[in-house]
């Protein structure tokens, strides 16, 4: 439940910002799944086999708009914008605004794995 309610305030962050246009709505929402597991799990690969076929995203597909959101994400205790970050803030939405983000993705979790 707590990735499903950080996944959603990544994607909804995005939509407050016109850069995000560019990207597909799949791949925000892939690539806001990769960055909440990324948040909650960082010691752990945040993109699997699973994911990469449900998804059919490989995890370089998805290094640009996750930098975008993980730059987002970073800024969004600054943002003069709160409203999604207060939504977020709640019990019911399980206080994923208030989680750390961290300052930086290892590149490697951007390399596609060898099948």
């Amino acid at each position: 439940m707590q990735l499903e309610c950080l996944a959603n305030y990544l994607a909804e962050l995005s939509l407050l910002e016109y850069s995000m246009l560019s990207y597909a709505p799949s791949l925000i929402a892939a690539s806001s799944i990769f960055l909440a597991n990324y948040i909650l799990v960082p010691s752990k690969r945040p993109w699997d086999s699973t994911l990469q076929h449900y998804t059919l995203y490989q995890p370089s597909d998805l290094r640009e708009c996750v930098k975008e959101l993980h730059r987002l994400c970073l800024n969004s205790q600054s943002s003069n914008l709160p409203a999604i970050r207060e939504k977020y803030s709640q019990h019911k939405y399980k206080y994923v605004a208030k989680k750390h983000c961290p300052p930086s993705i290892p590149a490697e979790f951007f390399h596609n794995s060898a099948h």
